[in-house]
């Protein structure tokens, strides 16, 4: 599968393409904004996009979806749990000044051990609650979507409703730090990490500095 990614937004999100290179099928994750940049991907490689997968409904992930929604006609998706993030993110949009036209329409919900495919490659959806209630990772062969789960040396925030610092650290030692040391860590900001660098250096984790 081929995987590309670029920060958008005010807030800086990493929105990802991925796609299979023989059939073109892809998916859409967290489309923050600045739309045309994820457009331009698409019409140059001649992507058949599927949907709009994403890691949680915050607003400074969920800013480009209901354009894109109109431009690619496709469908939006996201763990049920979100749902009532996602419904509270025009308020969130005019408290932190981003542009948006509304709330994105959801049409269907993404569960725990759920396998989305894209041509014969296979994507694990694991439910890790804690930043949001609905928060999931996209597990691959080699690499790992997180969202705001896990950053490199650090955790996503657990202020914001529906947060649970608890619960984040619990989804992180039962669902990420369970996998193999060499997988790649995308996080929804800044740089990839690996599974093996967060355990020995991350201080949230508890395997770190053994």
């Amino acid at each position: 599968m081929k995987l590309e990614g670029f920060a958008v937004g005010s807030f800086q999100v990493n929105t990802y393409i991925l796609w299979d290179e023989e059939t073109l099928e892809t998916y859409i994750i967290d489309p923050g904004g600045e739309n045309y940049r994820i457009l331009e991907v698409v019409e140059k490689n001649k992507l058949n996009v599927k949907a709009i997968i994403n890691t949680h409904g915050h607003i400074d992930h969920i800013a480009g979806i209901p354009e894109l929604q109109k431009d690619l006609q496709i469908p939006f998706y996201i763990h049920e749990a979100d749902v009532p993030v996602v419904q509270q993110s025009a308020q969130a949009a005019q408290m932190f000044g981003i542009d948006f036209t509304g709330n994105p329409k959801i049409d269907g919900y993404l569960t725990d051990g759920q396998i989305l495919t894209l041509g014969k490659n296979e994507i694990e959806v694991l439910h890790t609650p804690g930043h949001s209630p609905g928060g999931v990772c996209f597990k691959m062969e080699s690499d790992v979507l997180v969202g705001d789960t896990l950053f490199a040396n650090s955790i996503g925030r657990t202020d914001l409703p529906g947060g649970s610092y608890s619960q984040l650290l619990d989804s992180i030692q039962k669902k990420l730090m369970v996998l193999d040391d060499n997988m790649r860590v995308y996080p929804g900001h800044m740089g990839s990490t690996t599974i093996g660098h967060e355990k020995k250096f991350n201080p949230f984790c508890n395997q770190g500095n053994k």
